[in-house]
């Protein structure tokens, strides 16, 4: 289904309304990234209720930017994925440690189970798990301050 194929609007209650081709209004609709880190506009699916997808989205880029925009309020409304911008302090370099990081989101602490919770993903990028199962991003280690790389480097 192509985005001619549908419309999108937003009920009194602020949730996600998709009506298709047929004129059939699916309520309740939430909007999934195929590739949340690595490609975040593209490949969004429209997901109904119950799971069944309704629409696929090939780029955010290529449609409506009203929709578009929609799209996005929706997405940052699930999506609570920080990027980490600087390591302040790590409690110790073994673990499970208190981690004080900034964030685009603002100063946090928080706790690191262990070294596993620390993936690598391409192109530099770092995905960090807390402890209570939220997840951090470090775009890209290499423009990190000294400070942090030194502090991150203990532990990868």
């Amino acid at each position: 289904m192509s985005q001619a194929d549908f419309q999108l609007s937003l009920d009194p209650f602020g949730r996600l309304i998709l009506t298709d081709a047929a004129g059939v209004a699916h309520e309740g609709v939430v909007p999934v990234r195929a590739f949340p880190v690595s490609a975040p506009d593209e490949g969004v699916s429209l997901v109904s209720g119950d799971g069944r997808e309704l629409a696929w989205i090939d780029s955010l880029q290529a449609i409506d930017p009203g929709v578009r925009q929609i799209i996005e309020q929706e997405l940052q409304g699930r999506e609570f994925m920080p990027d980490i911008l600087a390591l302040k302090a790590v409690s110790t370099f073994a673990t499970p440690s208190t981690w004080t990081v900034e964030t685009d989101r603002g100063a946090v602490d928080f706790i690191l189970k262990g070294e596993e919770d620390i993936r690598r993903l391409s192109g530099g990028v770092l995905l960090i798990s807390d402890s209570h199962g939220v997840q951090f991003l470090i775009r890209d280690l290499a423009k990190m301050d000294r400070h942090s790389r030194r502090l991150l480097d203990r532990f990868l």
